[in-house]
């Protein structure tokens, strides 16, 4: 697990898909997300055959979010050029976290219980 940080700030708890399976398989067959899913290398999505809508950041090499959209089911994104990394998350949770384009993001790794590395418990 990792978490995502955005201006000292922690939005939410991130799970990377790091494999060609995990990417490929993304949200499909959950029926809810706690967080976040982080999809790196990545310009586009769809929402085709998932059973929620979602929010979506693009965001660039070094972070900064460059466009964000809110998804319903069965569609089908079109490429953010710019973009090199996206973040999934349940739809309205951008609103919740205060998350906007020009902000900037990281993906900071857990510790071995779960909590921010470096912060404390």
């Amino acid at each position: 697990m990792s978490w995502l940080v955005s201006d000292a700030r922690v939005l939410a708890s991130a799970e990377v898909a790091d494999t060609p399976r995990a990417r490929r398989r993304g949200l499909l067959g959950r029926d809810d997300l706690d967080g976040a899913l982080v999809i790196e290398k990545c310009r586009w999505i769809h929402t085709i055959g998932m059973r929620f809508p979602i929010d979506v950041a693009y965001l660039d090499d070094d972070g900064i979010v460059v466009k964000t959209m809110h998804m319903n089911r069965f569609r089908l994104g079109v490429p953010v050029w710019r973009a090199t990394w996206v973040i999934e998350a349940e739809g309205g949770a951008f609103g919740r976290w205060g998350l906007r384009v020009g902000d900037a993001v990281e993906l900071r790794p857990a510790d071995s219980d779960g909590h921010l590395d470096g912060a404390a418990p």
